[in-house]
């Protein structure tokens, strides 16, 4: 059976809720039900083509390295059983404006093959294949035999991103691959460090989720090993937001309080600037399914952060976004960001979705504060979250109290 990704996307749409406004009637675990009710109903049709020794597509391109057992983990590409212009189905960056239910059934379509490998292994024939999809420039042609059949996913839940059937592989092919060039360069050059190397691709226009692959996959710096991919984000994330900031302590101040808001997903950022060497502190605020709220934060100054942040890998993905605007129009602040989780976002789908959505809160016109206090007032008006309860979880203001509170009110 013939496969395209339009009846994906037409089929993700069926009976998708307004998830990216405030007001949302279903609360998450009838979300959850409502899209995993119509992934099955999908299945009922295409189910077959998850459920086989053998796969034949395009992969995005997209490869994977687990963390589970480490240092031996599960490592393969990731292909839906499609043929033709797939890469929608992985980049991130392209998926503001996408409802929860497409990215989901995008995260379920892509099946994963996989073979137990030490991440010290990063030199065999089967990572350098892997190694040369993570670099295409395109989608690349993919065939995969397992040792036994995939089995569809057929449940969702709320605690963990969604990921497609899982097979063992036996035999993998690729062909029409097509390397990118500043990415072939540096995988050839082991003399360049790899935090280097991420730096070099960042700068050169190479899209941030191909990188992060890129550097999972063992392709990077004078000793190479593969490191698991959730782990890469947030080092790639990190390594950039580190540098920008770098660049950022020599500007001169932002002469006002800016205040830049986006919602999607079910999550609503607020982003404060205000005049102020280089401060950084994130929050975020979520509702369990009891309706009760949790909080977590953390914070930097120029001297960055020297500990896991609390709120994991979310901190870097909006220090990065928010970094990046500061670079942009060569301005130094310091930045506040308010990020509420509502009940709508029924089904984690990571932390590119902090990162675009900051990024994206940072492309709209911004509310020109008189003061501080203002614009901390005009960031709270469209959350459900008031003011005094942001600011009491937090750690910004308080450091700020220890030095001069008049100077910024």
């Amino acid at each position: 059976m013939n496969l395209n990704l339009l009846s994906i996307l037409k089929f993700s749409q069926i009976n998708t809720p307004m998830l990216g406004m405030k007001l949302v009637s279903r609360n998450s675990k009838d979300i959850r039900k409502s899209i995993e009710a119509n992934w099955k109903e999908y299945l009922s049709k295409y189910g077959n083509l998850f459920s086989s020794d053998s796969l034949s597509g395009s992969s995005p391109p997209s490869v994977f390295v687990g963390s589970y057992n480490y240092p031996k983990v599960g490592v393969g590409p990731m292909v839906p059983p499609i043929h033709g212009d797939t890469s929608l189905l992985d980049i991130p960056e392209k998926w503001i404006g996408k409802s929860l239910e497409e990215i989901v059934n995008f995260r379920l379509s892509l099946v994963r093959g996989i073979q137990k490998v030490s991440v010290l292994d990063s030199e065999t024939r089967f990572i350098e294949n892997l190694q040369e999809v993570a670099m295409s420039s395109r989608p690349t042609d993919s065939d995969l035999e397992f040792h036994k059949s995939t089995i569809p996913i057929t449940t969702i839940d709320g605690e963990s991103a969604p990921f497609g059937p899982i097979g063992e592989i036996k035999k993998v092919k690729f062909s029409g691959l097509s390397a990118q060039k500043s990415i072939e360069k540096a995988y050839y050059d082991r003399d360049l460090k790899a935090e280097d190397a991420i730096l070099k691709l960042y700068n050169t226009g190479i899209d941030l989720s191909q990188i992060q692959k890129c550097f999972s996959i063992g392709m990077f710096g004078k000793k190479r090993k593969l490191v698991p991919t959730r782990w890469s984000i947030t080092a790639t994330d990190d390594i950039i937001s580190n540098s920008l900031v770098l660049e950022i302590l020599d500007y001169q101040l932002i002469d006002s309080c800016k205040v830049f808001s986006f919602n999607h997903l079910g999550n609503m950022f607020s982003v404060i600037l205000f005049p102020h060497r280089w401060l950084f502190e994130m929050e975020e605020a979520w509702y369990d399914e009891q309706g009760q709220i949790g909080f977590g934060s953390d914070f930097e100054d120029a001297r960055g952060i020297n500990h896991p942040p609390a709120i994991a890998g979310a901190y870097f993905a909006a220090k990065l976004g928010v970094a990046e605007y500061l670079k942009q129009n060569k301005i130094q602040a310091a930045v506040l960001v308010l990020r509420e989780i509502r009940p709508e976002y029924a089904i984690p789908v990571g932390v590119w979705q902090v990162r675009e959505g900051v990024r994206e809160a940072m492309k709209q016109k911004p509310f020109i504060a008189s003061n501080l206090d203002e614009g901390l007032n005009h960031a709270c008006k469209s959350l459900s979250i008031s003011k005094l309860e942001w600011l009491s979880k937090g750690n910004l203001i308080i450091k700020m109290k220890q030095k001069s509170i008049t100077d910024f009110f």
